[in-house]
């Protein structure tokens, strides 16, 4: 008998620790959803578990397949999700698939899962002194731009940015500088008079053509060649890499080579999407943003020359030097007309680089 009662004390202590939980893991509460419990985690300053964090992030510019700065953002995209082992995934949509330019600049500010990718002077609504890093014939190399990107005074710009709820990941995605892509040969501001030039709608661009002497008409992209084609603008302006991969060629036969403006990306992130990726991964796809960067200059420096010759040589194209300092003249004006921005940072920016070593 006391063995018997020996036994069912034994089963029923037993039993109650299992209901208390004790081993019984169909009964543990359910982990919210990778997304959710990463945002928790992040919030309260420790990083979510890896295997059950997953974000997917959207990546959006106007650039066609077969420029570099898509293959560059090919490049970052499999990169990062290959070193998340999937955790982060960047889908990537060139060529104006989803919210591009402004539109793209807002959806960061908003908060969205979004990688907006474009000039500077899209900063220039929340950040006026960015109108300023992309303004005119303000650089004459890449190794100037990338000079000044290392001062005091553009630090202090991304930290303003981020103030807006901008994370810039990186800023020196550059892809060449932009000039005049017509069927006329240009030499000065005067051959630039009664000329219709596609932009794309920063006013920054706006400005910069009409002051150059022609009538900036911004358009979308993809009415750009068929508007060339009927006559309804008299060209465009762009990059050499541009020229020789958006069909511009097919349509526009002679390049002047104003080099009016740098053509530079940042990639935009929002600050409150980028403070809840577990700091694992934050490395991980600064790293990529990084390397990714330095990888494209050093592929725009080294092929421009020989895109250049295969337009010539393929596509009948025809380069031509400018009166640079003519053109230089006519958009000086558009800093001193600049609204908002600090004060001094022009002629700032003059005397960095002047001081540039060499």
């Amino acid at each position: 008998m006391k063995k018997a009662l020996s036994v069912v004390l034994a089963a029923a202590m037993c039993l109650s620790l299992a209901g208390c939980g004790g081993g019984n893991k169909s009964e543990a509460p359910a982990a919210p959803a990778g997304g959710e419990k990463a945002a928790d985690a992040a919030g309260s300053g420790d990083a979510a578990p890896a295997d059950d964090y997953h974000l997917v992030l959207k990546l959006s510019h106007v650039f066609a397949p077969e420029e570099q700065l898509t293959k560059t953002m090919d490049s970052i995209c499999n990169n990062i999700k290959e070193r998340t082992n999937g955790a982060i995934e960047i889908q990537h949509f060139p060529q104006g698939q989803l919210a591009t330019y402004k539109d793209g600049v807002e959806q960061v500010v908003r908060g969205a899962e979004f990688i907006s990718v474009e000039d500077p002077s899209y900063l220039g609504d929340y950040v006026p002194d960015f109108n300023i890093l992309a303004g005119p014939m303000l650089v004459k190399s890449f190794e100037e731009y990338e000079y000044l990107l290392e001062s005091d005074e553009v630090k202090e710009m991304f930290k303003a940015a981020e103030d807006k709820g901008i994370k810039i990941l990186n800023m020196d995605f550059i892809f060449g500088f932009r000039s005049m892509m017509t069927n006329k040969v240009i030499n000065t501001p005067e051959d630039m008079k009664g000329l219709k030039i596609r932009t794309p709608g920063s006013q920054l661009y706006v400005d910069t053509l009409n002051h150059m002497g022609a009538t900036a008409t911004p358009l979308a992209f993809s009415e750009t060649i068929s508007a060339v084609q009927q006559g309804v603008v008299d060209g465009l302006e762009g990059t050499i890499d541009a020229y020789a991969t958006n069909g511009s060629a097919e349509v526009a036969k002679n390049m002047a080579l104003t080099k009016h403006l740098l053509g530079v990306c940042g990639a935009y992130i929002s600050v409150d999407v980028w403070n809840k990726i577990p700091a694992e991964y934050q490395e991980i796809i600064q790293e990529e943003f990084n390397n990714g960067a330095v990888q494209m200059v050093k592929n725009i420096s080294e092929g421009e020359a020989a895109t250049r010759e295969k337009l010539e040589k393929e596509m009948g194209i025809t380069f031509n030097e400018v009166d640079s300092e003519a053109f230089a003249k006519t958009v000086e004006p558009i800093y001193a007309n600049m609204k908002n921005v600090t004060p001094g940072r022009y002629e700032r920016f003059k005397e960095i680089i002047a001081e540039m070593p060499q």
